[in-house]
C-alpha cells in the first residue's frame, strides 16, 4: 500500500483539534477561578480600607483558608476516586482529643502522642476504605456510621478518664519538644521583624511588646496548607497513581479490567484523607493549647463544598487540587472578609450558598457547551 492510502492524524475525522482557549474553559478550576476573582473584586471593592488587605489581616483570612485547604485536599483525592468521607470533621476531633489524653493525661513526649495520633487515624480511614470496597456499601453509609462512631468516643473518652470534655495544658506539656513547633509554630519571623523595621508593615506602639512586628511570622498551618496541595497536585497530575485515581472514581470496572488496582487506590486514599485531618487536628491543638470534643463540627462538608466549588465531579473521576485549594480560599475570605466589611457574619452561608451555586452552574455549563453533552 502506497503512503498516499494510509491515513494521517490530520486526515482523521475521528481525531478533532482543541484550541487552549477551549482546552482552558473545560479545565476544572474555571468555577473556582471566576468564584474567586468575584470574591475578591467585591472585597476590594467594598473593604479595601478595613485592614483586610493588610499584612494582619491578609495572615489572618490565610490563615483561615488553609484550615480549608488541608481538608479540603485530602477530600478532592478520595472524591475523583469516587469515594466520599463523612468522618473528617469527627476526625479532627478525635485525633486533637487523643493527642491530649496521651500527653497531658497519660504524661506521653507529645512528639509520641503526634506520631501514635497519626498511625491510629491513618489506621481508621484505611478501615473506612476496606469496608467500603469489601461490603459494595456506600462510602456515604460507611463513613457516616464513623462519624458517629468517632464523636461518640470523642466525647466519651475525656469524660470517663478527666470528668470533662476539653482538656487543656497542651501548650505547658509541649515546651521543649522537637515534633510540636512543626504544628504549631511559625517560619520567616526574621523577615518579618525587618519589614518591621523598614516600616512595610505594622508595629505594636503599646505595651511589652512594642516596636514588634504585628505578624511575626507564617503559621506552620498555613505552611502544611501548601505543602498538601503541591503533593495532591503533582501525585494528581504528574504521576501514574494520579491516572489510577482518575480511573477509579470514572469507571471502577474499566479501570480493574484495565489492570488498575482500584482497592487499593480507594483505601489509600481514605488513608490520606485521614492524614490531611489528623495534620489539621494537631495543628489546631497546637494553636489552642487544648482539645475539645466539640471540635471539627461540619469541617466534611465544608471541605466537600470547597471542593465541588473547585470543580470536581459529586460522581468521581474528574477534579484538580488546585480547584479545591481555590474553593477552600473562598472560604476564607469570605469569612473573614464579611466582618471587615462590616457585614452581618450570620450571611456567610447565604454568600457560601450562591458562591457554590455559581461556580457549579457555571462548570456544568461551560462542560457541556465544549463537550456536546446534554
Amino acid at each position: 500500500m502506497s503512503n498516499a492510502a494510509q491515513p494521517t492524524a490530520k486526515t482523521d475525522e475521528r481525531i478533532k483539534d482543541i484550541s487552549a482557549f477551549r482546552k482552558a474553559l473545560i479545565r476544572p478550576e474555571l468555577g473556582g477561578i471566576v468564584g474567586t476573582i468575584a470574591v475578591f473584586t467585591f472585597f476590594l471593592l467594598f473593604a479595601f480600607d478595613s485592614g483586610m488587605f493588610n499584612s494582619q489581616g491578609v495572615i489572618n483570612w490565610s490563615t483561615v483558608s488553609a484550615q480549608f485547604m488541608i481538608i479540603a485536599v485530602g477530600a478532592c483525592l478520595l472524591m475523583i476516586a469516587g469515594e466520599f468521607d463523612l468522618s473528617v470533621g469527627s476526625m479532627i476531633g478525635f485525633a486533637g482529643m487523643m493527642i491530649a489524653i496521651f500527653s497531658v493525661t497519660y504524661g506521653w513526649p507529645v512528639w509520641l502522642a503526634i506520631i501514635i495520633t497519626f498511625v491510629l487515624c491513618t489506621a481508621i480511614g484505611a478501615l473506612n476504605g476496606w469496608i467500603v470496597v469489601r461490603t459494595g456499601l456506600p462510602s456515604f453509609i460507611v463513613t457516616l456510621a464513623f462519624l458517629f462512631i468517632l464523636r461518640g468516643f470523642t466525647i466519651f473518652l475525656p469524660q470517663v478518664i478527666e470528668r470533662k470534655t476539653i482538656i487543656g495544658g497542651i501548650i505547658d506539656v509541649s515546651e521543649g519538644d522537637w515534633l510540636a513547633p512543626v504544628f504549631g509554630g511559625k517560619i520567616f519571623g526574621g523577615l518579618f521583624t525587618w519589614l518591621a523595621d523598614a516600616g512595610m508593615i505594622a508595629t505594636f506602639e503599646r505595651g511589652t511588646k512594642a516596636g514588634q512586628p504585628v505578624v511575626d511570622g507564617i503559621p506552620m498551618l498555613i505552611v502544611w496548607a501548601i505543602i498538601l496541595i503541591i503533593f495532591g497536585h503533582v501525585l494528581l497530575t504528574k504521576t501514574k497513581f494520579g491516572n489510577w485515581i482518575f480511573a477509579a472514581g470514572g469507571d471502577a470496572e474499566a479501570a480493574r479490567n484495565s489492570g488498575v488496582p482500584v482497592n487499593r487506590v480507594k483505601i489509600l486514599m481514605f488513608m490520606f484523607t485521614a492524614f490531611c485531618a489528623t495534620v489539621f487536628a494537631v495543628c489546631q491543638v497546637m494553636e489552642f493549647g487544648s482539645a475539645g470534643a466539640d471540635r471539627g463540627l461540619l469541617k466534611e462538608f465544608e471541605a466537600i463544598i470547597a471542593v465541588v466549588i473547585g470543580g470536581a465531579l459529586l460522581t468521581g473521576g474528574y477534579g484538580s487540587v488546585l480547584g479545591a485549594a481555590l474553593g477552600a480560599l473562598i472560604f476564607g475570605v469570605v469569612q473573614q472578609g464579611l466582618f471587615f466589611a462590616g457585614v452581618e457574619s450570620s450571611l456567610f452561608r447565604v454568600f457560601l450558598g450562591v458562591i457554590l451555586l455559581g461556580a457549579v452552574i457555571l462548570n456544568t455549563y461551560i462542560r457541556r457547551m465544549i463537550t456536546g453533552e446534554r
